[in-house]
């Protein structure tokens, strides 16, 4: 455990260090009253960069506030009704007025650190599309080898539940006063349809995956899910001292965090 930390304090201190801006991606700074957060945008991510981008032109994050701050998990802000945010009200809903293609890239994770943009669940947005504007820092934590095989089979287990759901309400439709004999059938089915599905679509984290998330730390179970489009290079302590405030019951700093976000490069 002791090896375990040394190795995360390094790799943490890594996120804080002076930046060479000598490569071709894009850079931007968010301001805090805490201190500054400078975070490389990713390539491999371009509607998401160049949207960032964008808005940060427009001037479309000063004055908005961290509304959402979870302890152990994430740092989240860019709701434009927080500009003029009144004291105790829930904020999250809003953005800048559109949606944005998913980039989910298979070889970057939710390590500790990067930024992402937030989204609507899959039962109204089955495209994982993103918000335009509402992002989050991932904090997450440090798994165990073991933690993370159990975590591979909650998702597994809550995967089959969706899928045999989907199944049955494809199968059934609306029907009613089904009779036993036909329902029996349709489980039979559902079971081996499911049983196919899962062959392909099981969860299973990876070895880059795992040392990530048993060094760096994360949120393993956000990968696949949402895009990543960037990372910390400096001011991954100003997320952790953000992370760790104190909250209301709907996850709100009791004091208000505003931000503004400049393009470094």
């Amino acid at each position: 455990m002791k090896i375990r930390t040394l190795v995360l304090l390094g790799l943490v201190s890594m996120l804080s260090c002076t930046t060479n801006y000598n490569d071709n991606n894009r850079y931007v700074k968010i301001s805090t009253d805490v201190g500054d957060i400078v975070i490389k945008l990713y390539n491999e991510t371009p509607k998401h960069t160049e949207n960032f981008i964008k808005l940060t032109e427009e001037n479309f994050f000063d004055g908005l506030i961290f509304h959402r701050v979870i302890k152990d998990f994430v740092v989240q802000g860019g709701d434009p009704e927080t500009k003029n945010a009144e004291p105790g009200k829930l904020y999250g809903e809003k953005d800048a007025g559109y949606l944005i293609d998913a980039e989910i890239v298979d070889t970057i994770y939710h390590k500790r650190g990067v930024i992402a943009m937030a989204r609507e669940g899959d039962d109204v947005n089955p495209e994982k599309k993103s918000s335009s504007s509402q992002f989050y820092l991932v904090v997450g934590k440090v798994f165990t080898d073991e933690e993370l095989n159990k975590l591979e089979d909650k998702l597994n287990k809550k995967l089959r539940e969706k899928t045999e759901k989907k199944l049955y309400d494809s199968l059934l439709g609306s029907q009613s006063n089904l009779n036993p004999k036909f329902l029996n059938q349709v489980t039979q089915k559902v079971s081996i349809l499911a049983d196919s599905i899962m062959n392909v679509k099981h969860i299973k984290f990876n070895e880059n995956q795992r040392k990530i998330y048993t060094t760096v730390g994360g949120i393993p179970h956000l990968d696949g899910n949402y895009t990543v489009f960037g990372e910390i290079v400096e001011g991954y302590d100003v997320v952790e001292k953000i992370s760790q405030v104190q909250t209301d019951s709907n996850d709100r700093p009791l004091k208000d965090i505003k931000f503004k976000v400049r393009i470094v490069k």
